[in-house]
Parts: structure tokens; sequence; C-alpha cells
């Protein structure tokens, strides 16, 4: 499986970041261009250990599902 790492500077505290960055309202909040939504697994709240959740979204005119698991 692929792996991403990305880094950043935020002026935060870490607990909020983290929250922030597994707040499936909030991704879907920041996602209305694609119109990305949830369809499946976790749909609200915070995504915990093991959780799995698929979104669904438009890019570049092709709709697409996308399921992810956290670890």
């Amino acid at each position: 499986m692929p792996i991403i790492k990305h880094e950043i500077y935020i002026d935060a505290p870490i607990n909020v970041c983290f929250d922030l960055a597994r707040n499936v309202e909030v991704h879907t909040e920041t996602t209305t261009k694609t119109k990305e939504k949830v369809v499946g697994g976790v749909t609200v709240g915070l995504l915990e250990n093991d959780d799995t959740v698929t979104w669904e979204a438009t890019h570049l005119g092709v709709k697409q599902k996308l399921t992810a698991k956290t670890i």
C-alpha cells in the first residue's frame, strides 16, 4: 500500500489538529467543490482505530469511490 508523507507547521495544539484530521464532517465541509460525500462506514464524528469510511466524489468528470481504513 502506498504511503504519502507530508509535513506542515500549524500553530495549534496537537490534539486539536488530530481531531480535525479525523473528523468526517470537517472533511466533508472542505470538499464542497468535488461534492464529496460519505457513502459507507463511519458517516459522522471522529474516526477511531480500525474504522473505515467510504467517500464518493467526482474528479475530472469521473465519479469515484475511495474506502480508507484508519490504523
